[in-house]
């Protein structure tokens, strides 16, 4: 082979070292989808409905834009120290169910009280049953969960590309749920970014009222920030929503995971 048939491979080394380097660099990053759906309790003449609630794992490179700001490098991790903090700040929170459930992983946003996180939140006006004061039920939802003294602020952004949590709406599910939550997370487990949609309707065409709206965004916002399912119906964070304020045990498990390190406990 001649000097200059060897040109065009010098060449594209560089290249392909470059993207092989990018590969092993840049974050992974995983998108999950929960949703729930909201019963009726003794308050409510609404109709029941079955409960659902999904989970899945998947790429989601459209949720990367505003991924790579806030989310600190790696640190080592003393696993017997998160343990023994897991321990003493477990009773009286459902921490245990989530890790149960994320095979022993928890995720949580950084600290965004400097930099709080954006969230545009949408109209649905033009849906049927759509109410203007639906949004303040939304930005009430994000505040109340902020105001346990997580270190986690939000500010409602008018521009939705400048968002990094997004609130849109819909008129029902096809599927018996009122409320559905993906964000995604790095491979460190921070989460970096979401999208909560809300119904006006059940499943069965039932309309949401306003208490019924402010109990699933509360528990959307909850899933936005980490927490999953718990089995006990008093709380806000249970598949089939019941109640419409945060629990002793929604705030306890609240304040302890932001209090821990994202990543796997085991």
């Amino acid at each position: 082979m001649k000097r200059s048939d060897l040109l065009p491979f010098a060449l594209l080394l560089p290249l392909v070292g470059f993207v092989a380097v990018q590969a092993t660099q840049s974050p992974r990053i995983t998108a999950v989808t929960q949703a729930a759906t909201l019963a009726s309790d003794a308050r409510s003449a609404a109709r029941s409905v079955a409960a659902g609630s999904v989970e899945e794992h998947a790429p989601a490179p459209k949720l990367v834009e505003h991924a790579a700001s806030a989310a600190p490098a790696e640190a080592p991790r003393d696993i017997g120290e998160i343990r023994r903090r897991l321990e003493l700040g477990a009773n009286g929170t459902y921490i245990g169910e989530i890790l149960a459930e994320r095979d022993s992983a928890l995720a949580r946003w950084t600290d965004r009280v400097d930099q709080p996180i954006r969230v545009w939140v949408g109209s649905g006006a033009g849906l049927p049953g759509w109410k203007d004061e639906f949004p303040e039920h939304v930005r009430a939802a994000f505040e109340e969960w902020s105001s346990l003294g997580i270190p986690v602020r939000f500010v409602f952004v008018p521009d939705s590309a400048s968002a990094d949590v997004h609130v849109s709406w819909i008129d029902h599910f096809d599927t018996p749920i009122s409320g559905k939550t993906l964000w995604a997370r790095d491979r460190n487990w921070w989460i970096v970014n979401g999208n909560i949609t809300l119904a006006l309707h059940h499943n069965g065409g039932e309309p949401l009222d306003d208490s019924a709206v402010k109990a699933i965004a509360l528990h959307e916002v909850g899933h936005l920030l980490g927490l999953d399912h718990t089995a006990d119906t008093a709380n806000i964070m249970t598949a089939r929503v019941r109640v419409r304020d945060l629990s002793e045990a929604d705030r306890a498990t609240m304040k302890l995971l932001y209090t821990l390190p994202p990543g796997s406990v085991k």
